[in-house]
């Protein structure tokens, strides 16, 4: 190769380089304006701007109840979101326009505290206002969905629902054998003997079985009081499993199996107010647009080890229902 022909390959590799960094510098540059962008929309378009009679609020919890961490491209929320939801409670709290909350559910459950604060911010409303809730359940309302639904005065039940799951599960994997296979050595120096919960021993178990006890009879609890119901009778109901509409109608764990539009019918009815008013974001299309651009951009290896470790919730306790992971 002569001098001339190692010229040009420098010359390319640095026009090569330039171009690269360049891309780099102007996809960093168009992704953060698109991100300010966006979350100026977003919190233009999530303004409470109830209408200015008597009204009915739509409360809707979908998806998984969690941290409010999860977002999608561009930072446009995805699921439901803990937070907001939170805050747009407190302000029904204070508009004397609001007659009531319809709390419609489509979610299998969640975490304990998420799912265990949202009932309780539901029961502050009661308290607070004297207003009643109504609660739907579409598709699930199973656990953690489930439990939020206790705060309610009247459980109306689709049809085709999928609710129950009343009990605790803390999860994880124990990849020791994995390990040992691919030859790596886990080590671990800690100050406890029960500090390393990677390989559970016999009393670690023993262990966090007390907690999940703790926060099964406070579930119990609290659909003991919810349901009118003795808590050794839902200690009968409370094994974990689900039930369909009608058996959870049989069992008193709802009140009455129908469909959306006949429910809000007989609420606006009861309550003496006709319209029913959610915020609504103006982001719909793009939140569409992006959650589609998202699916097929691939993903790194870090964002699919942190993707795992979510699911497998790493011990975690969870008002959840595996059945319908």
């Amino acid at each position: 190769m002569n001098k001339k022909q190692i010229g040009s390959l420098v010359i390319a590799a640095i026009l090569f380089i330039m171009v690269g960094v360049s891309s780099v510098l102007t996809n960093t540059f168009s992704e953060t304006v698109m991100k300010e962008s966006m979350k100026e929309l977003l919190t233009d378009s999530s303004d409470f701007n109830p209408p200015s009679e008597d009204y009915i609020a739509v409360v809707t919890v979908q998806g998984t109840i969690q941290e409010q961490t999860e977002t999608g491209l561009f930072d446009v929320p995805v699921g439901y979101q803990h937070i907001t939801t939170l805050d747009y409670i407190d302000n029904l709290m204070s508009d004397s326009d609001n007659k009531g909350i319809l709390l419609y559910v489509d979610s299998p459950g969640g975490t304990v505290y998420e799912s265990e604060e949202l009932y309780l911010k539901l029961k502050e409303y009661k308290d607070q206002t004297g207003r009643p809730i109504w609660d739907y359940m579409a598709h699930y309302a199973a656990s953690g969905g489930y439990l939020i639904s206790m705060a309610a005065d009247k459980i109306y039940a689709n049809p085709n629902t999928t609710t129950g799951s009343i009990g605790v599960i803390m999860s994880g994997f124990d990849m020791t054998g994995l390990y040992e296979k691919l030859g790596i050595r886990y080590f671990s120096i800690t100050s406890g003997a029960y500090k390393d919960s990677s390989r559970m021993t016999e009393e670690q178990m023993a262990i966090y079985q007390t907690q999940v006890d703790e926060y099964y009879n406070k579930f119990v609890g609290i659909v003991s009081e919810g349901r009118g119901m003795d808590p050794e009778t839902v200690r009968t109901l409370a094994d974990g499993r689900v039930y369909t509409a009608n058996q959870a109608l049989e069992n008193d764990l709802i009140d009455e199996i129908s469909l959306y539009e006949d429910m809000t019918a007989a609420m606006s009815s009861e309550l003496g107010a006709y319209e029913f008013y959610q915020p609504e974001s103006e982001l719909d299309f793009f939140t569409s647009l992006f959650a589609k651009i998202e699916s097929v951009i691939p993903k790194s290896e870090a964002q699919i080890l942190k993707e795992t470790a979510a699911e497998v919730e790493s011990g975690v306790p969870m008002y959840y229902a595996e059945q319908l992971r």
